[in-house]
């Protein structure tokens, strides 16, 4: 499976994964234009993409799914309410290639399945996701709110993860914000703080963990070496990092399969990709 954040934060977010020759983009909160030259650069054609998944309606990650679904042909996969609730609130467009799903469910493409895990945000039906070949299981696990027994669950069954790690306590604290918009952020509908992302990985994470990306940083109330220091500071395995970038696309990150999952695999079934 590779992987790649082609924008994270505030400013758009947008996620390419593929698996098992099945390619997909998360979350549409980058322009056409952008997404499209960052994946060249990587070698890879946003033609080609299967589907468009989308989390929740906040303009960062929904803004250009019209632009994907029309400039490029991309089909959108939603919940009812979040297109709803998109429609309401940004201007996107022109739908043509729309498939609602139900909060809870997972989708399939082809061999790779996509489980959709309802996520305590301030949002109608927020989802994040986990995208499992039968050989490698990748969580998408942003704007969470707070980490509830669910997610806990969820991380010890990753073998890499995007999991937001959105502030640091004393920077939102000190911060410019005013002070409502300071409670949303750390409350339980929120974002994930440094602390909090870290005491998650060291709790839950499991050994068969390659990696974790840690993403949705906040641009007033984090840094990249502040995320970096916490973390290494308070999990105690040696656990590979990244960062992903606010303003651009990262390397490609990679899920080497083990023996044991490969032999899982080859009993698996493959069920026809829809499209």
């Amino acid at each position: 499976m590779e992987v790649i954040t082609l924008q994270s934060g505030s400013n758009g977010n947008c996620v390419y994964v593929e698996a098992d020759g099945v390619q997909l983009l998360f979350d549409a909160g980058i322009s056409g234009t952008q997404a499209e030259k960052r994946l060249a650069a990587h070698g890879k054609d946003i033609r080609d993409i299967d589907a468009l998944i989308i989390s929740h309606e906040h303009s960062d990650h929904v803004r250009c799914m019209g632009v994907f679904q029309r400039k490029f042909g991309l089909p959108i996969h939603v919940s009812k309410p979040t297109m709803q609730a998109t429609q309401k609130k940004a201007k996107i467009g022109r739908v043509d290639d729309l498939h609602h799903f139900d909060s809870g469910s997972t989708l399939a493409f082809g061999s790779v399945r996509v489980e959709t895990l309802c996520t305590p945000h301030d949002a109608c039906d927020s989802v994040a996701f986990v995208v499992d070949d039968g050989s490698s299981r990748l969580g998408i696990l942003t704007d969470i709110g707070h980490v509830d027994c669910d997610l806990d669950d969820v991380v010890g069954t990753l073998d890499a993860v995007i999991l937001e790690s959105n502030y640091d306590p004393a920077m939102l604290h000190n911060g410019p914000y005013p002070e409502q918009l300071k409670n949303r952020i750390r409350g339980s509908r929120g974002h994930l703080s440094n602390e909090e992302c870290a005491d998650l990985l060291n709790r839950k994470a499991s050994s068969r963990l390659q990696w974790a990306c840690l993403g949705h940083l906040s641009e007033h109330n984090n840094r990249p070496d502040l995320v970096l220091q916490t973390h290494r500071k308070m999990i105690t395995r040696d656990l590979r990092l990244h960062v992903a970038d606010r303003y651009d696309a990262g390397a490609v990150m990679s899920i080497a399969v083990t023996r044991t999952q490969q032999t899982f695999w080859e009993t698996s079934t493959n069920p026809l990709k829809p499209r």
